[in-house]
């Protein structure tokens, strides 16, 4: 019973971390762009959807509104989302168009998205793109270039790189940025290598009007973003990663304040993998499509630090069981080494591929911390529960003054 247990889990364990260290290699070897040639400049909208952002919008819009692209052709939307705060009048301010919502019953990033979509899209060219950016974001300067570029080369869903800024005083933050790199820059960027969809991350996202039509935004789940593009690969469209442009996301300085952030994140991923995991393993085993496997590997692959913590449980345990003379648990032991080492080449390799800093090499030191902080927070899950609403993370920038006239 014994071997049997420690074989199925090696196996469930080895071929997670199998199959990441494979995306590691390939993102290793992966070309980038570096011009961006268009005959034609396409007109963008860009969308920040922003619930009660008034420390952290004009910080956002200023990075978007000094891209590098003719001003004449993108417009900048700020949906002022059941907003209690000042975001809607700094959003003016600094030169947005603010759209205000109220909806008490129907809250949340993804009930905004389809509100604001559904007032933009008749009103954009099919050719257009609509990009989404969250409020608490900076937008590289080529970002609209790049997104042009893919457009004009076919794509209608596309990724970019979203990232995190560098924060190396907060080990939390730095820990999350290693987590953000491995999972919206090295794998997509292997998924690119063999043509599967990179799915969608929620921030620096763009859709061509065009697709908007065809399969209308539908994703009202706290893990919205994975849900629509789950939708789109279920319509047989892919979504491009674009990692020659970024965002980068600012995450809470203090671990406390990243609770509600982390518990959405992961705890509504669940939600998804209920209703479509069936949905995606159908369609795979009726096409034959290895895009559609690997869409199914990624939804129902745990947070690489679970699987690692995972991995070094099942260790102790076995290793234990060896002290205690239990017969054969030493070859056990060896195997769970293994596999400790294949996720820290995961890890390796795919800082590599995304040229980290040595900051962020440095932060591999807090990972116990981490492992230990979200075993806390999945504790509190448990015993205080985590309802479906929304919960907005708090923030840590300085207020800034309303310019009156």
């Amino acid at each position: 019973m014994i071997s049997f247990l420690e074989i199925s889990s090696l196996c469930l364990f080895g071929g997670f971390l199998g199959y990441l260290t494979f995306l590691s290699v390939l993102a290793l070897v992966a070309r980038t762009k570096s011009d961006f040639p268009s005959s034609t400049l396409r007109r963008f909208a860009i969308v920040i959807p922003a619930h009660d952002e008034e420390l952290a919008i004009e910080k956002t819009l200023r990075s978007v509104l000094a891209v590098d692209y003719p001003k004449n052709l993108f417009d900048v939307f700020v949906i002022a989302d059941n907003c209690t705060d000042s975001t809607a009048t700094l959003a003016k301010n600094s030169g947005a168009i603010v759209f205000e919502r109220t909806n008490t019953t129907q809250r949340g990033k993804g009930y905004a998205l389809r509100w604001c979509f559904d007032l933009l899209v008749s009103k954009l060219p099919m050719d257009a793109g609509i990009v989404v950016i969250d409020a608490d974001s900076v937008m590289s300067s080529n970002f609209l270039r790049v997104m042009n570029h893919y457009l004009e080369n076919g794509a209608r869903a596309i990724q970019s790189s979203d990232l995190v800024e560098p924060m190396p005083g907060s080990w939390s933050s730095e820990v999350t940025r290693i987590g953000f790199t491995l999972y919206n820059y090295a794998r997509p960027l292997g998924r690119r290598v063999i043509g599967c969809s990179v799915g969608l991350r929620g921030n620096g996202m763009c859709f061509a009007t065009d697709l908007l039509c065809r399969v209308p935004w539908n994703a009202y789940s706290q893990a919205e973003d994975l849900e629509y593009g789950l939708q789109l690969l279920l319509n047989d469209i892919s979504v491009v990663f674009a990692p020659e442009a970024r965002v980068l996301a600012t995450m809470p300085q203090v671990a406390s304040n990243a609770k509600s952030q982390r518990a959405r994140w992961e705890l509504g991923r669940y939600s998804v993998i209920n209703r479509y995991a069936m949905q995606l393993l159908k369609k795979a085993v009726k096409q034959m499509s290895f895009k559609v496997v690997d869409a199914l590997i990624d939804l129902v692959t745990p947070p690489f630090v679970n699987l690692l913590a995972g991995v070094a449980g099942m260790f102790g345990a076995t290793l234990l069981l060896s002290l205690f003379g239990v017969q054969g648990a030493m070859h056990f032991v060896w195997a769970w080494i293994i596999l400790m080492c294949l996720g820290m080449v995961h890890v390796l390799l795919g800082l590599a591929a995304a040229r980290a800093d040595r900051q962020l090499y440095k932060a591999l030191f807090f990972i116990p911390r981490y492992v230990l902080w979200k075993f806390l927070l999945y504790l509190a899950v448990c015993l205080h529960g985590h309802g479906p609403e929304w919960i907005r993370t708090k923030r840590e920038i300085t207020i800034p003054q309303i310019q009156r006239k």
